[in-house]
């Protein structure tokens, strides 16, 4: 473990050279830049909200910010982990001319989503201030349930980015994949609405326990109790030591499928 931690930071100035590159590349000759990690999430959240508001007239108290709620976590998953199922494959030319931890491609991508989530985060701030959304302690908690997902999110990296080197056709079915789970994950709609089957199936997702605790904390006031807590920890926990092993596993192995 010793070996690794120093291994980690003898290349941590490249990490940090591999962020900035990601976040000058995605907003690169753009007009707005980086505030489009402000305006997306918001532009999106008057669209869905007048929709699905009006048309389905769901009884949510607070309905954008539920709303919003949503997105801002769905969308970080969403995005890290498409951009991590590329890390390999994108740093092919690199990863052939000299030794760098393949891990770093990865850990890149998510970190580089990371910022773009706290933007996000503000987002969601500023909508509570404009509607005089009530601001509450329990907001201090939100760091607990931003890590889940960004250590969920690596370790769903590590595994996609490692299967994707050998098996492209990931790359296609993803896009499909994640079509399914935004439908699955209670984003735009309440959970009590669903029948009791399909209840059940939404809260296996695992992305439904950790935005339960994020709107809790940020919207309701709520304290998630904590079993909620330990079960969100225990399972991204095993979801980061399986992302890494099959990670290290198949690592050798990239050289030759690149």
């Amino acid at each position: 473990m010793t070996k690794y931690i120093e291994n980690f930071k003898k290349f941590q100035p490249l990490l940090y050279e591999l962020v900035a590159r990601d976040v000058k590349i995605k907003y690169r000759r753009s007009v707005l830049g980086v505030l489009w990690t402000l305006l997306n999430p918001l532009l999106m959240m008057a669209i869905l909200s007048v929709v699905f508001s009006n048309l389905f007239r769901f009884e949510i108290e607070n309905y954008s910010l539920y709303l919003l709620a949503g997105q801002i976590l769905f969308n970080f998953y969403n995005e890290s982990t498409s951009g991590a199922m590329t890390a390999i494959l994108g740093n092919a030319s690199l990863i052939k001319k000299v030794y760098i931890p393949k891990y770093l491609f990865v850990v890149s991508r998510i970190a580089s989503s990371s910022i773009n989530v706290l933007s996000s985060f503000c987002a969601l701030i500023l909508v509570m201030l404009f509607t005089r959304a009530e601001l509450h302690f329990t907001m201090f908690l939100v760091v607990i349930p931003l890590f889940y997902i960004v250590v969920f999110s690596l370790g769903v990296g590590l595994i996609l980015a490692a299967l994707t080197v050998k098996f492209r056709d990931i790359i296609h079915l993803y896009g499909v994949f994640m079509t399914a789970l935004m439908y699955l994950t209670p984003i735009i709609y309440p959970i009590e609405m669903l029948p009791g089957w399909v209840k059940t199936i939404v809260r296996l997702n695992p992305l439904t326990g950790i935005l339960d605790i994020f709107r809790g904390v940020v919207i309701y006031n709520t304290v998630p109790s904590a079993a909620q807590f330990i079960v969100s920890f225990v399972i991204v926990c095993f979801m980061l030591l399986l992302g890494l092993w099959v990670f290290y596993r198949q690592q050798d192995e990239f050289i030759l499928n690149l």
